[in-house]
């Protein structure tokens, strides 16, 4: 009975520590619910850039696996593509909503005829947004509640999977470490357009876990960012603006010029586990907060850190880096 009950709450926990989940649709700015939304294969995501996990079926929105619905809508219309952090969506007060202010990366966007259930060449690049001017994509869709719009393309009618990605790099300077989040909805064109898919992008192959866009240091000042995969299609894309154009007050920091520093870099604010770039040593925090405690999986200090240091039963604060110790 003891161990019913554990494995009961450790599900619930899972499903808690959810990093980032596709799971509305909205035509027009109007609702549609769930309806049609795939999501993940793993509620906990994320799928990680090893060689095993690009390849598997993970990839395409939850192994191909169907869902009730579908929603209508017609080329030019705006289709919101809704994520949370959790699911349910958590309410207010969660700092991750909709994810981590940690997880900078790109957002891109793949549509594919429904008949394909996204295997083989079925995929064609619509949309994608990077860094510019200092700013994340993930910075973009944080300012914008977690909505990613998008412009329907001049598609032939019939139905389509519409797959969007964040591919999250905090901890991408690693091989094998880059985060990828994945979730499709089910829609049907009811124009009649002029585009059909005929030659589209594998998924499962489109990544390498050494790609540039993959195995990639956000910490290192980059002013530039090379977005992994194919160009967004002539033919189908709608542009390379996806999360809204949301404003973001602070830019990534510029790498220093001279030799005795080390360059400036973001402190990240959950979840985040990078390579030490630096041999001091770094203490707990002395300026943290003794009051409250810090959920499992939460930051409990690093440099900068001024927050709460107290793990919740069960846990206990680690150094992940210096700039990063978690409640594990």
């Amino acid at each position: 009975m003891k161990t019913a009950t554990f494995l009961a709450f450790a599900a619930i926990g899972k499903l808690a520590a959810a990093h980032a989940t596709f799971q509305e649709m909205l035509v027009n700015g109007k609702s549609q619910g769930s309806t049609g939304v795939r999501g993940t294969s793993d509620q906990n995501n994320p799928i990680l850039s090893t060689a095993a996990d690009l390849a598997s079926d993970m990839m395409i929105c939850k192994g191909g696996s169907k869902v009730a619905g579908s929603v209508s809508v017609a080329s030019g219309d705006k289709l919101t593509l809704q994520w949370h952090h959790n699911n349910p969506s958590s309410g207010a007060g969660d700092a991750d909503e909709p994810i981590a202010a940690s997880h900078r990366g790109p957002i891109i966007v793949w549509v594919a005829k429904a008949e394909t259930e996204g295997k083989g060449n079925a995929w064609v690049k619509i949309q994608q947004s990077g860094l510019s001017g200092g700013t994340w994509a993930v910075d973009t869709f944080r300012s914008n509640a977690g909505k990613i719009d998008v412009t329907v393309p001049d598609l032939a009618a019939g139905d389509y999977l519409i797959r969007s990605e964040i591919i999250a790099l905090h901890e991408g300077d690693r091989a094998g470490k880059a985060q990828l989040y994945n979730g499709c909805g089910q829609i049907k064109v009811t124009s009649n357009g002029k585009k059909t898919i005929t030659n589209g992008a594998n998924i499962q192959s489109v990544y390498k876990t050494d790609d540039a866009g993959i195995l990639f240091n956000i910490y290192g000042g980059a002013s530039s960012y090379p977005i992994p995969g194919p160009a967004v299609d002539a033919g189908f894309g709608t542009g390379s603006a996806a999360p809204a154009p949301a404003p973001v007050t602070s830019a990534a920091p510029k790498p220093t010029t001279t030799k005795a520093a080390a360059p400036v870099v973001p402190k990240p604010t959950t979840l985040a586990t990078i390579v030490k770039t630096s041999t001091a040593a770094a203490a707990y925090p002395t300026k943290g907060s003794s009051t409250g405690s810090v959920a499992r999986w939460g930051q409990c200090g690093g440099i900068g850190y001024t927050g709460a240091t107290a793990c919740v039963a069960g846990s206990t604060c680690q150094k992940q880096n210096d700039w990063y110790f978690q409640c594990l």
